[in-house]
């Protein structure tokens, strides 16, 4: 039976800054890569993958509304953000998020209030171009 890999906390440190991940995925990953730095990346990676896929169908019911009016008032916009708990919707960040989104929209004079208002020859134009980039 072979023995397993000793796995040093300088290897899991390392992985975990350069991934982000949790102390024990780093140390499962290590393990189960044998001690590979690379693979163990990988398996981070594709696991990441599967945490997306799960969280892609969770509900965004919690968040806040933002409104930004230009000196003046004439011009004005109102945006909703929107996240899964309302534990991250009460954060100064996430406000602050939110206002400096309404901000950058009422600067980009947009034309269109929401996705369905935009014509299919306009998402068509839009796509055409991005993918020529």
């Amino acid at each position: 039976m072979a023995q397993p890999v000793k796995i040093s906390v300088e290897e899991i440190k390392r992985l975990r800054d350069e991934t982000g991940a949790g102390v024990m995925e780093c140390k499962r990953a290590l393990e189960q890569a044998e001690g590979d730095y690379e693979k163990a990346k990988e398996f981070l990676r594709a696991a990441g993958l599967l945490k997306a896929e799960k969280k892609s169908g969770r509900v965004a019911k919690e968040g806040v509304i933002a409104c930004y009016i230009h000196h003046g008032n004439r011009l004005g916009a109102m945006v909703e953000l929107n996240c899964e708990s309302d534990f991250v919707a009460r954060t100064p960040e996430f406000q602050q998020l939110a206002q400096e989104i309404a901000m950058q929209v009422a600067g980009m004079d947009p034309q269109y209030i929401s996705r369905e208002d935009v014509p299919e020859e306009v998402v068509a134009e839009q796509r055409r171009i991005f993918y020529e980039k």
